[in-house]
């Protein structure tokens, strides 16, 4: 059974070992356990993409372990996996030609609360 989790890494089909955030704040990399469950802004990747990822320039990378194993396959992968099968199962709304779609609300009436615009006199480098 193939895990729903593989590396994000391109042309990769590994099994994920290990979870890769980035912390800008600090311009670092961190790579840890894999996560338990999959995480937005967060990266998945394979034992050996774990171990082997640069930093870009000036930046640190921090791991916080060094034998990554890929995790086994769970329940909770074989549903993750249903449930995306699901989403992608769903039709998208059809295509409306521009000339076939209807406004919101006609071009010439007004919004009921206007934006504002607010200027700002100066020299921004005071």
């Amino acid at each position: 059974m193939k895990s729903a989790r593989p590396c994000i890494r391109p042309g990769c089909d590994r099994p994920a070992a290990a979870t890769l955030t980035y912390v800008y704040k600090d311009s670092s990399m961190i790579i840890g356990p894999l996560a338990m469950k999959a995480v937005p802004h967060t990266y998945d990747l394979c034992a050996e993409h774990a171990q082997t990822i640069t930093a870009p320039a000036g930046w640190d990378v921090i791991r916080l372990q060094t034998d990554y194993r890929a995790a086994e396959p769970t329940h909770d992968d074989l549903s993750a996996l249903a449930d995306a099968v699901l989403q992608a199962s769903k039709r998208a709304k059809p295509y409306i030609p521009p000339e076939r779609r209807r406004l919101a609300r006609p071009v010439t009436e007004r919004a009921e609360h206007p934006p504002r615009l607010h200027v700002i006199k100066g020299d921004l480098d005071e």
